[in-house]
């Protein structure tokens, strides 16, 4: 079997290139110019570069490489497709038939296109299901009756706003919410909260209800535990079975050392 990978920014693709490696697999890479990190061509063996707008050359990339599943794995920032990027004609018929230009509708719309070519967008948690957060708590510390009540609040909370695809993050102090996620990402909404009310903030991350996990899958890594440090937030909450916890050991000793709780709870999508 041969699998495609679709590159976006950050970490992301290089832990599926190293999952890929262990289980043996075979992975031609499409790095996206405005949002992969150029190492990838250090470590991946069949690399091609595009714009955000080639769907026509990616597709072709796959085909000729004899790929039949394909994972998308790193953030794509979706704007640039309006923004600096040339749709090529592909991309153009599939953007003019959406109804929503949303995150999900577009990924959607490309992951259509590649199942008309018989290529098929799977998991993207694939190759590392070991950096799933499990359920439960995973520091030395569990969280105190004051955190809890916020989870239970800030639960409540989060998956509304993911079911309307605003975001998937809250933060929340004393069960009243602080921040609530939007376009800017998960950190800059904990510094937001810690500019508005530092200290004792709990962090609820969620899935969206029926999360894909073909993309947009949740993920939390040591610069979530950094910025909640800086903003003065103690606990952090995720869904299990649902969220990536890049560099696990890493995190956990960090939030171990400044005695943050952190906990996978259940998903009650």
């Amino acid at each position: 079997m041969n699998y495609g990978l679709i590159a976006g920014n950050g970490q992301f693709p290089f832990l599926v290139i190293e999952g890929a490696k262990r289980a043996g697999a075979s992975l031609s890479v499409v790095a996206i110019n405005e949002e992969t990190d150029p190492r990838i061509d250090d470590v991946a063996e069949k690399v091609v570069w595009v714009s955000i707008g080639q769907l026509g050359k990616m597709i072709g990339f796959f085909k000729s490489h004899g790929v039949e599943k394909a994972i998308m794995a790193g953030q794509v920032k979706h704007v640039q497709i309006f923004s600096g990027s040339l749709p090529d004609v592909r991309m153009l018929k599939m953007l003019w038939n959406l109804e929503k230009r949303n995150t999900d509708s577009l990924i959607g719309g490309v992951a259509n296109e590649m199942a008309k070519e018989g290529i098929e967008l799977i998991d993207s948690t694939f190759f590392i299901k070991d950096q799933l957060a499990s359920l439960g708590v995973l520091t030395k510390r569990k969280p105190d009756d004051n955190e809890l009540g916020n989870i239970e609040y800030g639960l409540h909370v989060a998956n509304e706003i993911a079911r309307l695809d605003l975001g998937q993050t809250i933060v929340v102090r004393a069960k009243a919410c602080v921040a609530i996620e939007a376009m800017e990402g998960t950190d800059a909404t904990i510094r937001r909260a810690g500019e508005l009310a530092n200290g004792k903030l709990t962090v609820v991350k969620v899935a969206k209800p029926g999360q894909d996990m073909r993309f947009d899958v949740p993920v939390v890594g040591v610069p979530t535990i950094e910025t909640m440090i800086a903003a003065g937030a103690t606990c952090l909450s995720v869904t299990a079975g649902k969220t990536l916890i890049f560099d696990r050991e890493e995190v956990i000793r960090l939030a171990n050392d400044k005695k943050i709780a952190v906990i996978g709870s259940q998903d009650e999508t």
